[in-house]
């Protein structure tokens, strides 16, 4: 009787079981000069937008991520919102094409960290892909349709993923910079939803939460692990979360949020 040997786990699955690394970027000194989309510029406090970062990062190490800063790029603006220059899988990691031309220099330094980490694949013009417009729940990869992320961009996108098995969902993003400002995971099955920005049909088949009415632009919390991050203003968004049963703990974000960032803007998180 012959005996076969067990195979050893591959990348991905040692990925599976491993620790959780998060990727940011401090905080231009130029921030003020972000590129916005929806909301009316506002004075931004460069050094309270940076103890606010911090404090961010703090919270990640908290929740047992190791956090990573990129190099820093004070020549961007934007910068600090890595989230939208990759978007990162077990298989691989996928370098964008930031839909504002001002972002496109941010993306080497980020693909330069990764490499050694995942095999790289490249969003080409004329698509543009953000990663703030992508949101991955299992095998389904749900990509906005936004001002910042086009049609091939998506077409793209489902290509390079179609050999993994992923199916890729597109769908229309009104009245938010991202499809992430607007739907966000808590969990493997259900979504925290701000219906006036996009439609919940396009979620169908999973758990719908919609925000609480009084704090209509908190749908954006950060996933890490089994716990949620929320902004501390987000009392009501906090309290509804709580009562379903997660764990969840707030950072203050308000003077980020002048640059039309969420919570999951400010970092990538990546299995290692």
């Amino acid at each position: 009787m012959s005996h076969s040997t067990p195979l050893s786990p591959g990348p991905a699955e040692r990925r599976a079981a491993g620790s959780i690394l998060a990727l940011t970027r401090a905080v231009s000194p130029r921030i003020a000069e972000c590129e916005l989309t929806h909301l009316a510029r506002a004075p931004i406090d460069l050094d309270r937008a940076r103890e606010q970062h911090r404090q961010y990062e703090e919270k990640l190490r908290e929740l047992g991520a190791t956090v990573e800063r990129l190099p820093e790029a004070p020549e961007h603006p934007d910068s600090v919102f890595v989230e939208d220059t990759a978007v990162v899988l077990d298989e691989m990691a996928v370098i964008t094409r930031p839909g504002a031309p001002s972002r496109r220099g941010e993306v080497e330094t980020v693909a330069a960290a990764l490499e050694t980490r995942r095999p790289l694949v490249r969003i080409e013009p004329p698509a543009t892909l953000d990663g703030g417009d992508v949101l991955v729940l299992g095998r389904t990869v749900y990509v906005g349709r936004s001002r910042r992320t086009n049609d091939e961009g998506i077409a793209q996108l489902s290509g390079l993923l179609d050999r993994y098995g992923y199916q890729t969902v597109g769908v229309p993003v009104d009245g938010c910079l991202h499809l992430k400002t607007a739907a966000a995971a808590i969990s493997d099955d259900a979504v925290l939803l701000q219906p006036r920005w996009v439609d919940r049909g396009c979620f169908a088949g999973l758990e719908i939460v919609e925000v609480e009415p009084g704090e209509p632009a908190t749908a954006n919390v950060l996933r890490i692990g089994d716990a949620l991050v929320v902004p501390e203003s987000s009392v009501r968004t906090r309290a509804l979360l709580e009562a379903r049963g997660h764990r969840v703990h707030t950072v203050p974000a308000d003077e980020l949020a002048k640059a039309e960032a969420g919570l999951t803007c400010c970092s990538i998180l990546l299995r290692v």
